[in-house]
């Protein structure tokens, strides 16, 4: 068995999947990348098979019909065969440096008699034309080194957030908390992170800046337009992590619980701004019904999601309001550096 999956979910990849191909075939033979072609009609296919044949017992390749980034992730989840499982997107890639330390790490736990179920690592935004790279680290919210719970994280700053690019899990976990995205979705890296959360009992912070994530291309979905033109995908991602956090009320630790809330409340925030900016009536009753929706489900929750200075910030009545919101979004863009 293999001791890390890495998954490369590929759609039109081919002017820079080798970029990131490159960078994982440097993690040795415990690694195993599994390029998913998602119904891909340029070259990403045949630069796919190409690597499967040049290096038959790391590479694996797999074809299918389109069927979104979720689905691409759902079927290297079916197909993966290490102890680990991590996704890494086309137009992104690793530290090689940082790699051998998470390789290194990930050897010692697989022979430890406890399995960590989430390892932790920093992750880099590569963004196009910016002079200082943000590197995102969590050093000062968890234990360096060890094994540890969510008793031990401490606070979480905003903009801290465990996201797709600095998490890897345990293989098993992921199949034992049933996770499914849904397909032609974007965004759903969110729910990827945020559907097993509950399941995770240990975690291992490494402190080395390993995923670059890449921002800079105009059809790139974290793209402002973009985002816009797609907010019914946002709106989806959104609703199904309400509905996550909901059931979630049985879960008795109050540190994994008030984290959960507080990453439902950005993703929220996130939503809210987009559709105020869509400018249109329309988009304003989405945002009434998202809010709503919660409110209906959990009113503590919406309640004290409503009353935070974030949520005030999305909330505020008539056209002035929606404007003093927009100013506190760019505001956030400048000083943040978020896209």
């Amino acid at each position: 068995m293999k001791v890390l999956s890495i998954v490369v979910p590929c759609y039109n990849s081919e002017n820079y999947m080798e970029n990131c191909i490159h960078s994982l075939l440097t993690g040795g033979s415990e690694v195993e990348i599994i390029i998913v072609d998602d119904g891909s009609t340029d070259q990403t296919g045949e630069i796919a098979d190409k690597y499967a044949a040049a290096y038959p017992n790391i590479v694996k390749t797999v074809h299918q019909e389109n069927g979104g980034h979720g689905e691409a992730v759902n079927t290297g989840l079916r197909h993966a065969q290490g102890l680990f499982f991590k996704v890494v997107d086309s137009d992104d890639w690793v530290s090689i440096s940082a790699y051998r330390e998470v390789m290194k790490t990930l050897e010692n736990l697989a022979g430890e008699q406890q399995m960590v179920d989430m390892v932790i690592s920093n992750f880099v935004y590569e963004k196009e034309g910016a002079r200082h790279k943000k590197a995102i680290r969590y050093r000062s919210a968890f234990p360096q080194n060890r094994i540890f719970t969510w008793d031990e994280v401490k606070f979480l700053r905003k903009g801290q957030y465990i996201l797709m690019h600095s998490v890897i899990f345990r293989t098993k976990l992921l199949r034992e908390c049933r996770l499914q995205l849904p397909e032609h979705t974007f965004y759903v890296d969110n729910i990827f992170v945020y559907h097993p959360l509950p399941f995770v009992k240990t975690m291992y912070y490494l402190n080395v800046d390993f995923y670059r994530y890449y921002i800079g291309r105009e059809d790139q979905s974290v793209n402002e337009s973009v985002m816009i033109q797609r907010i019914d995908q946002q709106l989806k991602v959104n609703y199904y992590m309400m509905d996550d956090y909901i059931l979630s009320r049985e879960i008795t630790n109050m540190k994994l619980r008030h984290y959960m809330r507080n990453y439902l409340e950005i993703i929220t925030v996130v939503s809210s701004i987009m559709l105020i900016r869509s400018k249109t009536a329309e988009s304003l009753e989405k945002k009434y019904e998202l809010w709503n929706y919660l409110k209906e489900n959990d009113r503590k929750t919406y309640y004290w999601m409503k009353w935070s200075v974030l949520g005030r910030s999305m909330n505020l009545p008539g056209k002035s309001g929606r404007k003093i919101s927009e100013m506190a979004y760019c505001l956030a863009q400048k000083f943040v550096g978020f896209n």
